[in-house]
């Protein structure tokens, strides 16, 4: 072993003999210890959760919204199969669906509630979306052409007041023009099923109908509002979509991805993310810069050991080496222990979260306001590794002035008064 790492070592080691200001030095040193490994700890088990909710709400809202949406920028798309059939020879779409989208009023009995229609063809948008999963009562494929069935949100259903087997009163904007006035479309339908997305968008102001029923309520004939897509790869959307808009042999046609449909919902988390980080490294800069503290107290306890040391030939660089290994070896076990600490917690959240319900007699996580089971997690070992590189540089850089500083002792002043 080189001296300077033996020396930096036993400097960092507190010792049972160690009285007075060495022992203070260890102190602070187990402190800054302490410090990072917390700071460490905190970045990985946040940004895991926000991993984890990100994820998650990725797949819930695709689970309803579609990977690719084509329509035509002038009204209802009439040869939507032949544009099904162009998107469909494209490597990577998985499958197609049309649907029809319109605005509709929903009313049983007092209650009335304003909704986003869509209708579908269940064997095609079960390759689409995910609605047969999301099924809390009823079946999807309840919706058949001609029965005017309707599949409603949880929370729409639970605004209405509404089960299976009632009837709803949907009421379209496009009106009957008459001698005496415009009078709204209006029709009965029979609610066949209710979902749950775990979306409140979605769970509170989305209802399904057959795509054959929605074309004759809102006077479409055989003409769709568009195509839904669904990609082997979501992340690949905007360049399929940018692709898609060039290679479609129809004019008029508008290709929109998810990441531009819910743009401001992902650029907010990504932005919350981002602080969150940003806040989270203070703290672990803040214990970093701890070590400075440490060093800079252990080079006043240890002048005349690094006089003796440069006495008997030991050069500025070594003695350098010695203080800078002594904050390095702090940085590391405290980086170490967050590591460690971070991914047990992260890996466990399914148990830390209710043992600490357990013993503060608080509720912090309610399933009923965040419509998820359990906190989600998930660990990126790209996370891991930039928290363990930027913390270990912090550290590094932190060591480097007081190391800098006791390779500058003079050995004749530090021994004058010995």
């Amino acid at each position: 072993m080189r001296y300077e790492f033996l020396v930096g070592l036993r400097y960092t080691r507190s010792r049972k003999r160690a009285q007075g200001r060495n022992r203070f030095i260890s102190f602070i040193s187990l402190v800054s210890m302490l410090g990072i490994a917390l700071g460490v700890a905190a970045l990985i088990v946040v940004l895991s959760v926000m991993n984890g909710f990100q994820e998650e709400l990725r797949t819930r809202i695709l689970g309803v919204a579609s990977h690719v949406q084509i329509q035509r920028i002038d009204g209802g798309l009439a040869s939507w199969q032949q544009v099904a059939d162009e998107a469909g020879r494209h490597p990577s779409v998985m499958a197609a669906a049309p649907y029809v989208q319109e605005q509709g009023l929903l009313s049983f009995g007092d209650a009335v509630r304003g909704t986003m229609v869509r209708g579908v063809i269940p064997s095609e948008e079960d390759k689409v979306a995910d609605f047969a999963r999301h099924m809390k009562a009823g079946a999807f494929d309840a919706l058949q052409p001609g029965r005017f069935g309707i599949l409603l949100g949880r929370d729409l259903a639970l605004a209405l007041r509404v089960t299976l087997g009632d009837k709803v009163t949907l009421i379209a904007p496009q009106g009957l023009v008459t001698p005496a006035a415009v009078l709204p479309r209006v029709k009965q339908f029979e609610v066949v099923g209710i979902f749950e997305a775990g979306m409140y968008e979605y769970d509170s102001g989305l209802a399904l109908i057959h795509l054959a029923d929605a074309q004759a309520l809102y006077r479409m004939g055989e003409d769709v509002t568009g195509v839904r897509l669904k990609l082997d790869d979501l992340f690949a959307a905007p360049r399929v979509a940018r692709q898609l808009a060039a290679s479609l042999s129809e004019p008029g046609l508008t290709v929109a991805d998810w990441t531009r449909a819910h743009a401001n919902f992902f650029r907010a988390v990504a932005l919350e993310k981002t602080m969150m980080t940003l806040i989270l490294f203070l703290i672990v800069a803040v214990a970093a810069f701890n070590i400075v503290s440490t060093l800079v107290m252990a080079v006043q306890e240890k002048y005349a050991d690094i006089a003796i040391l440069r006495t008997l030939g030991a050069s500025p660089a070594s003695i350098m080496t010695v203080f800078v290994l002594q904050g390095t070896i702090i940085g590391f076990v405290g980086l170490a222990a967050g590591v460690i600490g971070g991914l047990l917690i992260a890996h466990n959240l399914d148990v830390v979260i209710p043992a600490l319900e357990a013993v503060t007699g608080m509720t912090l996580w309610n399933k009923e306001v965040y419509y998820i089971n359990e906190l989600p997690s998930k660990v990126l070992w790209s996370d891991v590794v930039s928290i363990v590189s930027v913390s270990f540089l912090l550290t590094l850089l932190a060591a480097l002035y007081p190391s800098w500083r006791a390779s500058k002792v003079n050995p004749a002043e530090a021994l004058r008064y010995e």
